[in-house]
């Protein structure tokens, strides 16, 4: 069983930073595509950005130069650092990982909520 947990969520006012962890655990030979999502309020889930297990970075437009993930192999976890955020970033954050066990499955955390506003 594969399990990712996020943490880091909670209440900010706008400007100000967040950093949203998600960390892996179960039974894992290796991890490779992670990334961030967000569901705002009666909005569809949205791709926020990725991290390759090399490191490689992709990020939506709406967050380029305000967000940046990173990742630990070694604790088979992911961060994303959030920077000016804005009430429009008000989601729950949700995290998936393209995990390889006996077989290649995608997995979801639950998500953390992050809500910005003054």
């Amino acid at each position: 069983q594969v399990q990712l947990v996020e943490s880091g969520g909670g209440l900010v006012q706008p400007g100000g930073s967040l950093r949203l962890s998600c960390a892996a655990s179960g039974s894992i030979f290796v991890i490779y595509d992670m990334g961030w999502y967000r569901q705002a309020p009666g909005k569809e889930r949205e791709l926020v950005g990725i991290i390759t297990r090399g490191g490689s970075t992709n990020y939506a437009d709406s967050v380029k130069g305000r967000f940046t993930i990173s990742r630990d192999n070694a604790k088979n976890t992911v961060y994303m650092q959030m920077n000016s955020l804005e009430p429009e970033d008000t989601a729950v954050y949700l995290c998936n990982a393209y995990i390889w066990t006996a077989t290649m499955h995608s997995y979801w955390g639950k998500g953390t909520l992050v809500t910005v506003s003054s």
